[in-house]
């Protein structure tokens, strides 16, 4: 029997032969040693993370088990927005991917790319895996920036147009060309182009 994709509301990856000791051994080693963070999550609350996750955050992983992500954002908006964006894409894919300003724990602000994939195709947050990687290196946080502009300079950045980013935020485009040009004055560019580049590190 072919079971369709509406049936299918628990994991979306057959169950595999039972695993011995020695290779749950080798993933909890895998999870660990892993080269960016990884974390797992119920309900976007932190069930578990890797050390990478949590020194990028500048935390430990007992620091931050059982704490919701919201205290990793700069602001519970930026929270609320990214996380109703991510989940409208997650019931259509089971994933979801971006770059995203985030908060460290000294309250320094830096890029971040997330990608993340649910276990539960009918309930996106209830289960998740998710990695992140800081890429401040080559996209530094240089100016003081706004929640708002924080939002708009991070559909910017992914190549989203002032009328796709006016609908996914609810005002008007004029709305989103105010905050454009305060982000160009802000990043010292003389041109759309040049305040994307900056944006996304090519200057």
């Amino acid at each position: 029997m072919v079971l369709s994709r509406k049936s299918r509301t628990d994991d979306p990856w057959p169950a595999s032969a039972p695993q011995g000791p020695a290779e749950d051994d080798d993933l909890e080693r895998v999870f660990e040693l892993a080269p960016v963070g990884l974390c797992v999550s119920r309900e976007r609350t932190i069930r578990r993370c890797n050390a990478p996750f949590a020194a990028m955050f500048g935390y430990t992983p007992a620091d931050l088990a059982g704490r919701s992500l919201e205290g990793l954002y700069p602001s519970r908006s930026e929270f609320e927005h990214i996380g109703a964006q991510g989940l409208a894409v997650m019931q259509q894919t089971g994933h979801y991917s971006d770059e995203r300003i985030m908060r460290h724990r000294s309250g320094r602000l830096f890029w971040c790319h997330v990608a993340g994939r649910s276990m539960r195709l009918d309930q996106p947050f209830a289960r998740a895996v998710w990695a992140f990687e800081d890429i401040s290196a080559r996209r530094p946080v240089t100016v003081d920036l706004t929640a708002r502009e924080r939002e708009i300079a991070r559909q910017l950045a992914a190549g989203q147009g002032t009328k796709a980013i006016a609908r996914a935020l609810g005002v008007s485009p004029r709305t989103i060309d105010g905050h454009r040009a305060r982000l160009m004055k802000k990043l010292q560019a003389r041109s759309a182009g040049e305040m994307i580049a900056r944006l996304v590190g090519l200057q």
